[in-house]
């Protein structure tokens, strides 16, 4: 499918006999044309061993009235053989989304899907089951911070062109709360605006800015061929969010209090992602996945659960280790309640004889101090810097409790990173980045689908990446300015984790390219490069 501009778009709307985009995305109560569509593709998600969700959303013909959707799964992609079936109501109540949790599934299958409402089909979807009992390998990609009006989402069609992934991880920034020219690439201004024009702020805003997205050729392909596995971070709510408010949240916008906000941001996530809504409510996303014997995955919410305020916001000066705020043993990243879970399912997971445990979560858990400061100062009091004391008591359970081949995926800072994990990387009486003493776990870092790095000027951001690389020694790859993804390739052996970059988000490209790849073999729990990106699956069934 070719790339869409805003333009484009609202013309098919009104070749359609759509007036409006706020028609196509289900806002007001007139009618919208003629038949229903799904002009925002489908999507499926938080896949277990026999279940898996299932999304789409519909334009009806009258958006002041309810609509019958049905849907089926199926092994042959004509859908010809439903495994299961079943049709569900939807109505304005959920801005015409749907979502179905399909069960009666086979462990470590492919799927295929689709829906049908008044005569009308849906894209045809393409999922996956998670394995159980023994399972040989594990392969996925993971993404964050995909910013529609800074750039085209290439590395969304990269990934979605994988035929070979169990699921894509997204940790965060899935959209973006700014108003129309704010934190956009002037370039793409008229090509690639956003609806509303103002600053996210109420349900219906978040509902248009997730339907917006939603119409997105690239990420509809994505969503299309693989199950999603996500969480959030700031920017689906407001920049720099924590627990009670936001640097990005003014009282005086939308309905005021930041609980109306925050309730607001999680109810238009939950309607809109392929995410399994917890039975106490969709403000809580934190939780877990088995995959066989081969590996768990816990899933964190360092943003809006249980997060204190910050030190400091992002921007402000640099800050000492020693700060008496970031010292704090009384504030917490997670909050003390999620933090006891992560540490029982941790433990769990070594219990049960898993031989890795992922955790996909949002901030970066390495050290990330000034250069030459050997862990001194801070640079980023947003992410675990910024609450040492959480950082150290999880180090300490995985220690304590001889925790090891945990793989930490991460996203939120717009750049790429590998990185061992020790309680002080700049102690070589407790960690050694040659053999890996001293190593509690490894990091990979995604680089953004579209938003621009720290440092977007490659002049600076390579000397600068190379400053930290001389003066970190747990930090084994940075790059500060390109765009792209990070691939997981596991198997009982040793997990992959590679960082793969496309060429531009300036304009729709299909030039993407292996950066850098670190092998942690089982055990071993320290990071070791590689030459060459891992196998493709022979087994991938078509997309």
């Amino acid at each position: 499918m070719t790339h869409m501009t805003r333009r484009d778009f609202v013309a098919a709307l009104a070749a359609a006999g759509l007036a409006s985009p706020a028609l196509a995305y289900g806002v007001t109560g007139r009618p919208a044309g003629r038949e229903p569509a799904f002009l925002h593709s489908v999507a499926s998600g938080d896949p277990l061993h026999d279940r898996v969700i299932l999304w789409t959303r519909v334009t009806p013909a009258r958006l002041n009235g309810s609509v019958a959707v049905q849907w089926r799964i199926a092994r042959d992609r004509r859908l010809r053989n439903p495994v299961a079936a079943g049709a569900v109501v939807t109505d304005a109540r959920r801005d015409y989304t749907v979502k179905v949790d399909a069960g009666g599934l086979e462990p470590g299958r492919t799927y295929y899907y689709g829906f049908r409402c008044e005569g009308v089909s849906s894209p045809l979807g393409r999922t996956r089951t998670l394995a159980s009992g023994a399972a040989a390998t594990l392969r996925f990609a993971s993404v964050s911070c995909s910013n529609y009006p800074f750039g085209y989402f290439n590395a969304y069609r990269r990934i979605a062109e994988r035929n070979d992934l169990d699921f894509v991880l997204h940790l965060g920034d899935y959209i973006y709360e700014y108003p129309l020219g704010g934190y956009a690439n002037p370039a793409l201004s008229g090509i690639r605006d956003v609806v509303p024009a103002q600053e996210i702020v109420t349900l219906a805003d978040y509902r248009l800015r997730h339907a917006l997205y939603k119409t997105d050729p690239d990420l509809q392909e994505l969503h299309r061929q693989h199950p999603m596995i996500c969480v959030w971070d700031d920017h689906e709510s407001a920049n720099d969010a924590w627990r009670d408010g936001a640097e990005n949240h003014n009282p005086e916008e939308g309905e005021g209090e930041w609980s109306v906000r925050r309730a607001a941001a999680a109810r238009a996530y939950d309607e809109y992602l392929p995410i399994r809504t917890s039975t106490q409510g969709p403000e809580k996303i934190y939780r877990k996945f088995q995959i066989g014997d081969l590996a768990d995955l816990v899933m964190l919410d360092t943003r809006l659960h249980g997060r204190d305020l910050q030190a400091a916001f992002k921007g402000a000066p640099v800050l000492p280790m020693n700060d008496p705020v970031i010292a704090d043993p009384n504030r917490s990243l997670l909050g003390f309640d999620q933090e006891a879970w992560l540490y029982e399912a941790l433990s769990m997971s070594r219990s049960r004889g898993a031989r890795w445990r992922f955790i996909g979560q949002q901030v970066m858990l390495a050290q990330l101090a000034a250069p030459g400061t050997n862990g001194t100062t801070t640079l980023n009091p947003d992410q675990w810097d910024g609450y040492a004391p959480s950082r150290q008591r999880l180090f300490r359970h995985l220690a304590d409790n001889y925790i090891d081949n945990t793989v930490v995926l991460t996203g939120d800072i717009h750049s790429g990173w590998c990185n061992d994990l020790a309680v002080n990387p700049w102690d070589p009486t407790g960690y050694n980045p040659a053999t890996g003493a001293g190593v509690l776990g490894v990091e990979f870092v995604s680089p953004a689908v579209s938003s621009p790095g720290p440092v977007p000027n490659p002049a600076e951001a390579i000397p600068t990446a190379g400053a930290l690389r001389a003066t970190s020694p747990h930090m084994k790859y940075v790059d500060l300015y390109q765009r792209g993804y990070v691939l997981v390739d596991a198997d009982h052996d040793r997990v992959q984790g590679e960082i793969w970059h496309v060429a531009t988000v300036d304009a729709p490209s299909a030039v993407q390219a292996f950066s850098a790849g670190f092998a942690n073999a089982a055990g071993a729990n320290g990071l070791q490069p590689v030459d060459a990106p891992s196998p493709e699956r022979a087994a991938a069934e078509p997309a």
